[in-house]
């Protein structure tokens, strides 16, 4: 693997929390001076779990707890976003429940939680979500088959379920692409294409059969860029990077990963990383020149402690190497030299490139 190293340009900080952190999120940014993350950890040792926004600043260098709420259980999915003169945050818990905490986004402040119970949305626990921007809209999907559509008011929600498979099929990643559009992924390495205007199902399909070594595959996260929403990033098992394209439906468009050849278009594609790919989302810091047709740069972090840049026809870019899993990071949309991420030794690192 030939990996271009980029730690040397870097600033590279680690913040020990004694605690597991199973997802970090940037909140959106309300000012220059005030900078927020929101944390989703689990204590071992009194089995408590928690949902915490810090504050970082980087001069004098300091990342401190500002407010924080319990969960019921352990949080299996979080996301924020923007909403009205709020910062809305979604989770989705272990046991089934799906919580919206709304916060001050100028301190940072925890004011209203709403919540939808357990065993409303899905009959297995572990789900996924996703909130729109703007904050209005959720989508969630479930390893049981089911999307569900919650819409969130001020001190309500409104939910309906668009879909249920009855088992037949689960979901292990969803992501909207317009108002309208959002996408799955889950097992076999298969990726769904959903429209609400058309209800009913999926509207379109891929199925991971391009390569057999994949088959058994899960994709653990989606990104779809908004200049681009016709093209599903995805990343999952065996370090595998992959893109596809509404245009060109049944082949796979390979950034990184074990299968890089098999199938692809591009066969001088890299590894990056042996193990699973728990996060992938698109790298607005690295301006592309690539054409409409090229896959723009994408960040992956894994469970053999890499952060990363893979570019299609590029070496890849190393932007960390941890000896613990790298569980999660969230590139900060408004400064996006800006990375955090949570490592599985307890602790959260900030990058700065």
């Amino acid at each position: 693997m030939a990996v271009t190293a980029n730690s040397e340009t870097s600033r590279i900080h680690r913040f020990p929390q004694y605690k597991y952190i199973d997802a970090v999120r940037w909140l959106p940014l309300v000012s220059a001076f005030d900078r927020f993350a929101v944390l989703a950890s689990f204590d071992f040792d009194s089995d408590a779990s928690s949902i915490e926004i810090h504050s970082f600043k980087p001069n004098p260098l300091s990342f401190e707890p500002q407010s924080s709420w319990t969960p019921p259980s352990r949080v299996s999915s979080l996301k924020a976003a923007q909403f009205l003169q709020k910062t809305v945050i979604a989770a989705s818990t272990s046991s089934g429940s799906l919580h919206f905490l709304f916060s001050d986004p100028a301190d940072a402040t925890l004011e209203s939680e709403v919540s939808v119970a357990e065993g409303k949305l899905h009959s297995v626990p572990k789900s996924c979500v996703d909130l729109m921007d703007g904050g209005v809209e959720c989508v969630t999907a479930g390893e049981d088959g089911r999307v569900n559509l919650v819409t969130v008011g001020n001190s309500n929600l409104n939910y309906r379920r668009l879909f249920d498979s009855g088992g037949l099929v689960s979901y292990t990643a969803v992501k909207w692409a317009s108002p309208t559009e959002f996408a799955t992924g889950g097992y076999g390495f298969g990726l769904q294409w959903w429209d609400q205007r058309k209800p009913g199902g999926p509207v379109s399909q891929f199925k991971g059969n391009w390569d057999k070594k994949l088959t058994a595959g899960i994709v653990h996260s989606i990104d779809i860029h908004p200049s681009r929403k016709h093209t599903c990033l995805a990343g999952g098992s065996l370090g595998t990077v992959f893109a596809w394209d509404l245009r060109w439906q049944q082949q796979p468009i390979v950034l990184a990963g074990s299968a890089a050849g098999a199938g692809a278009v591009d066969t001088t594609v890299q590894s990056i990383s042996e193990s699973e790919v728990w996060e992938v989302q698109y790298d607005r810091c690295i301006k592309s020149n690539a054409s409409s047709t090229r896959i723009l740069p994408a960040m992956i972090c894994s469970e053999d402690g890499i952060l990363a840049v893979a570019e299609q026809g590029e070496e890849p870019i190393e932007l960390l190497a941890e000896p613990c899993a790298i569980n999660s990071f969230d590139i900060d949309r408004h400064n996006p030299s800006d990375v955090i991420c949570s490592l599985e030794w307890e602790a959260v690192a900030i990058v700065t490139r």
